[in-house]
């Protein structure tokens, strides 16, 4: 099983968090606000703990579970507390109409994450294409992108230990189409599906 870290105290942290724990997964949970990181902790149970804000995270795979502004800052914060780490990046930067990423660049949040992480940390975009409803009862494919081959099979790992199917999209720089796909994932459900309750994934048809 995998040691997780989720920086973040939000609705995704918790359903990950879940399903972490219930997997058999070691977590330990970050958040600016002590009371919160403590709180989320309790919820999710197990042998759940709580680190102090800053410091060198537990988990080889460290989650942020963050919104898109917040995910370069605290990666920049935090420094080499994350060296050697995995970084998991599961925004998305929508602009204000949700008809665009706000970046409006050909690049993403986990590849601005990787410019300025410590030497010897991988950053794998995943979780992104996934609305927290759909994970909280649901088993949606998760695709997932990443530069580092040993990186991207430990997230595969911790993905498979959730009860869920990993799909490698390739190298880091396809992490802007995944934010693409979450952006298409908002117009489908507000448009075509008209709903919430549905997962982009993969169907494979033989013969």
């Amino acid at each position: 099983m995998s040691s997780i870290t989720l920086i973040g105290t939000g609705n995704m942290a918790r359903a990950i968090g879940t399903l972490a724990v219930t997997g058999g997964n070691t977590v330990e949970v970050m958040g600016r606000d002590q009371a919160k990181a403590d709180n989320l902790a309790n919820t999710l149970g197990g042998e759940t703990t709580t680190g102090k804000w800053g410091t060198v995270p537990a988990g080889d795979i460290v989650i942020t579970a963050l919104l898109y502004d917040g995910v370069v800052p605290v990666v920049a914060e935090y420094g080499d507390a994350l060296a050697d780490k995995v970084i998991v990046d599961i925004s998305n930067p929508f602009n204000a109409t949700f008809d665009g990423l706000a970046h409006g660049e050909e690049t993403s949040i986990a590849q601005e994450a990787a410019k300025i992480a410590p030497v010897g940390t991988s950053v794998v975009k995943a979780f992104n294409t996934i609305f927290r409803n759909v994970l909280e009862k649901g088993r949606p494919n998760v695709f997932l992108a990443g530069d580092n081959a040993q990186a991207k099979a430990s997230v595969v790992a911790f993905i498979e230990s959730l009860g869920l199917r990993a799909l490698d999209v390739g190298g880091l720089k396809m992490a802007h189409w995944l934010e693409g796909m979450g952006l298409v994932t908002v117009g489908l459900a507000g448009n075509g599906v008209g709903h919430w309750d549905f997962a982009l994934g993969v169907d494979e048809f033989t013969g």
